[in-house]
């Protein structure tokens, strides 16, 4: 019974250390506007298939998702998703750059707009729950997020995805656990 219990351990450890993705206020406290710098907003963050982006807007602005060419030009009219309900989540689903600009062709002409690169997830992971690494004098002078909805830091570092590994991983801790109880018999 001991020994099930160190391999359930073990997997559940591993599934920990694979298993991450952090939630990113887009803009942090000026949120999704045009007085927002996206452009030093984006820089110091990896962005890894599975994390999200919250975008947080007023209802008199919205958000397109749009074409290396379409945010280059800040085409507002051939849009790939439109968001307006102003606090919209964007799951980075895969690999790749994407881009984002104001359904305002104004506002994005004038900035705003973001473009992130996002990385493969079948890369080294930190553990969930693992300090960020943020420098604490950009948040105050300590190392916790701020009370406010809109932060500095992501807000999510929670158990959200995993990959081809975590199957192997789960199989693994599985096969083993059957090895030993068949052992045992």
């Amino acid at each position: 019974m001991a020994k099930q219990l160190q391999v359930f351990v073990l997997v559940a450890l591993s599934l920990a250390l694979t298993c991450t993705a952090t939630t990113y206020v887009v803009g942090d406290n000026s949120g999704w506007d045009i007085s927002t710098d996206l452009d030093s907003w984006t820089k110091g963050k990896r962005f890894v298939v599975g994390d999200v982006l919250l975008f947080q807007f007023s209802s008199s602005n919205s958000l397109e998702e749009v074409t290396k060419e379409n945010f280059n030009n800040c085409n507002t009219t051939n849009v790939l998703k439109s968001y307006t309900n102003g606090n919209t989540t964007v799951t980075l689903s895969k690999p790749g750059p994407r881009y984002f600009i104001s359904g305002n062709k104004l506002y994005c002409l004038g900035g705003m707009k973001l473009q992130v690169n996002v990385e493969d997830n079948n890369q080294e992971y930190s553990p969930a729950g693992a300090p960020l690494p943020a420098d604490a004098s950009d948040q105050g002078g300590d190392a916790l997020p701020r009370s406010s909805t809109k932060s500095n830091v992501p807000i999510s570092n929670g158990v959200v995805h995993g990959g081809w590994h975590t199957l192997v991983s789960v199989c693994l801790g599985f096969m083993a656990t059957v090895l030993i109880w068949v052992v045992q018999i």
